[in-house]
């Protein structure tokens, strides 16, 4: 499931609702993400004890609280330079 699905699976639950209520219908769903797996249950936990009044304030819980896995490369940017005097990433090139 991607995060997308993820997404579109907290439209279907009963809302106002709990974090406990989501991890209890779809915790254990589980998400493929570029640099691992992991479950709906498991990013829930992360966006606290929260009771969500619709699907959108579910959704930008999920979206803040999933971890480094759902990204690529941590700190590379091809848009901003590191600025002066600031020792940045080292250039990789493929």
């Amino acid at each position: 499931m991607t995060l997308k699905d993820a997404a579109e699976l907290l439209e279907t639950q009963e809302y106002p609702a709990t974090a406990d209520d989501i991890k209890t219908t779809h915790g254990d769903f589980e998400l493929d993400l570029p640099n691992g797996t992991e479950t709906l249950g498991d990013i829930i936990d992360r966006a606290g004890d929260d009771t969500f009044d619709d699907a959108t304030a579910a959704q930008h819980a999920l979206m803040g609280a999933v971890g480094g896995e759902a990204i690529g490369r941590r700190n590379y940017s091809d848009r901003d330079p590191t600025p002066m005097g600031v020792d940045g990433p080292t250039q990789v090139s493929f």
